[in-house]
């Protein structure tokens, strides 16, 4: 079970990862890439412009980013304890800001 927001974007205005990591940055957390699109990330590794599936390490834990089409689906795994719904807001947030995007509420 995990708790998630869909970010939907314009046709064509999805961010890339260096903009979304910008945005995470600037609110004071230090993204980490630990797996892009299934496979093991190096430390200093940035996915490819096509990436499907990102996980992201935040200081409240992990957050799964899928971009699906013009939307990216911000998804935390596991409790829902109020550190990870913390690192998961911030992350859909610095989705929205990086690509004027908007929070689907119907999700």
């Amino acid at each position: 079970m995990g708790v998630e927001h869909i970010v939907r974007f314009p046709p064509g205005r999805s961010p890339s990862w260096s903009e979304i990591a910008a945005r995470i940055t600037a609110a004071g957390e230090t993204p980490v890439v630990r797996m892009i699109d299934g496979l093991p990330a190096f430390p200093d590794e940035s996915p490819d412009p096509g990436w499907r599936e990102l996980r992201v390490g935040l200081s409240g834990g992990m957050i799964t980013l899928r971009r699906e089409g013009d939307s990216i689906r911000c998804v935390s795994w596991g409790t829902d304890d109020p550190a990870l719904r913390t690192a998961l807001d911030l992350c859909a947030r610095a989705v929205v800001d990086a690509g004027t995007g908007r929070i689907d509420p119907s999700a």
